[in-house]
């Protein structure tokens, strides 16, 4: 089995009750190894009522403990929560794992903790100084995202044929699809020639050259009109879908499929995987029902 470091996340959230809830599941998958120090996950275990189960294994992170605030945006869980994944990382690089997965973390934490990064790809884009690339779904869809969190009004600028054109081939040597990937259109209607713009000129243009340097038609050489790219009939032909934007990606994936999907980060060194929800402060620690399957997926990701 591999061995995965485990980052745990916002300790204000229920990143720690997904990994002791579901330790004896993820053990018969992989060997994880758990990013948090003994003093950390005692409190959490004992806010959760929930033993620590006696083959947890964990490596501490280089940051300082402090007292959970359950549901609360802080910067100290900030700064745990980065320093929790920046020993994973550290872990990755040098080879000593496989893998890594990551719980979820707070962006405002993170920036109350004098972070200099919105999240994890951001980070990982620095620390490895490679082109990461954002995937988001499960078996039945996945969705690649060419432009992640930038203001809307930003896209259009940032659309240019030379960064989509390495984003397709990045993304093709990465994700390795066994099939052909749906490319979606910026505009309405995919532009309709023009009459609502001309974005998508830019997009086939970079779909054209992608698939010429690859060898095969590994694109679809029309750009998908936008608001039938998530039909039935579309998901059928496509496993594979390259979204313009962040919300014209992660809306639809999310309605259809949001328990199931995990988020894969592509185009590094290592694999990095993590759960696509966020930190549920509503719910955590109250000891109600959370949904573990994105998180199992995540791991399951791993061995493939």
């Amino acid at each position: 089995m591999k061995n995965v470091a485990i980052s745990v996340g916002d300790l204000n959230g229920i990143g720690i009750e997904l990994i002791l809830r579901n330790h004896d599941t993820i053990s018969k998958i992989v060997h994880p190894i758990y990013i948090i120090d003994n003093d950390m996950l005692l409190q959490a275990s004992k806010l959760l009522d929930m033993d620590i189960p006696s083959n947890f294994n964990t490596i501490s992170p280089n940051s300082n403990s402090f007292n959970i605030k359950a549901g609360e945006i802080t910067k100290e869980s900030g700064a745990y929560s980065f320093s929790s994944f920046k020993k994973a990382v550290e872990l990755a690089k040098n080879s000593e794992i496989d893998a890594i997965c990551t719980l979820p973390i707070h962006k405002k934490a993170w920036e109350l903790a004098g972070i200099p990064y919105k999240g994890h790809t951001d980070a990982l884009r620095d620390f490895c100084q490679m082109d990461a690339i954002m995937m988001l779904g499960c078996p039945k869809l996945y969705v690649a995202l060419f432009t992640e969190h930038i203001p809307l009004k930003d896209v259009p600028s940032y659309l240019t044929f030379d960064r989509l054109n390495k984003f397709l081939l990045d993304f093709y040597s990465s994700a390795k699809p066994n099939s052909i990937v749906g490319v979606i259109g910026l505009n309405p209607h995919a532009g309709d020639g023009g009459v609502l713009g001309n974005e998508e000129e830019i997009i086939k243009s970079a779909i054209d050259s992608a698939n010429n340097t690859i060898g095969k038609n590994i694109y679809n050489s029309t750009p998908l009109v936008p608001d039938i790219a998530f039909s039935p009939n579309v998901r059928k032909e496509y496993k594979y879908l390259v979204a313009m934007y962040h919300d014209q990606g992660l809306a639809p994936l999310k309605a259809l499929y949001f328990d199931e999907s995990i988020n894969v980060s592509l185009n590094l060194p290592f694999l990095r995987t993590s759960v696509d929800h966020g930190t549920a402060f509503d719910k955590a620690y109250k000891k109600v029902d959370i949904s573990s399957q994105s998180y199992i997926n995540a791991i399951k990701y791993i061995t493939i």
